[in-house]
């Protein structure tokens, strides 16, 4: 079991032995991130790193953010999980950047301000 989040999405990831499927909140990753080659390949990525893309079946339940953000958290909870199956596995997947956490987040709305940095425009008269 591995957890990664990213942005607002937290996914909660196990991994199974079998025939390499990934299911994702009760659906093919195809139906669940809407045939997006890109973020179908960040959920595979540790696994095809390692070579076990046809190793392991991987359920996932996700939820908050977007698409993207979920794909994403679920590539970090995918590592941290195969982490758990074997200590061997942590310098492949750290040299490939999987292990970490990217920490950046939506900065919050100032009072005053039309966005978090966009001031209303200047009138000088």
């Amino acid at each position: 079991i591995g957890t990664g989040r990213q942005k607002c999405s937290i996914a909660r990831v196990v991994l199974q032995e079998g025939t390499g499927q990934v299911i994702i909140n009760y659906h093919d990753a195809n139906v669940s991130l809407q045939q997006e080659s890109l973020w179908i390949q960040y959920v595979k990525f540790p696994l095809v790193t390692l070579g076990y893309e046809g190793s392991y079946d991987v359920f996932v339940k996700a939820h908050g953010d977007g698409l993207s953000g979920q794909a994403q958290a679920i590539s970090l909870g995918n590592a941290r999980a195969l982490l758990k199956v074997s200590a061997n596995h942590k310098s492949p997947l750290k040299s490939e950047g999987l292990l970490t956490r990217d920490s950046r987040t939506v900065e919050r709305k100032k009072p005053v301000l039309k966005k978090a940095r966009k001031a209303p425009q200047f009138s000088k008269r």
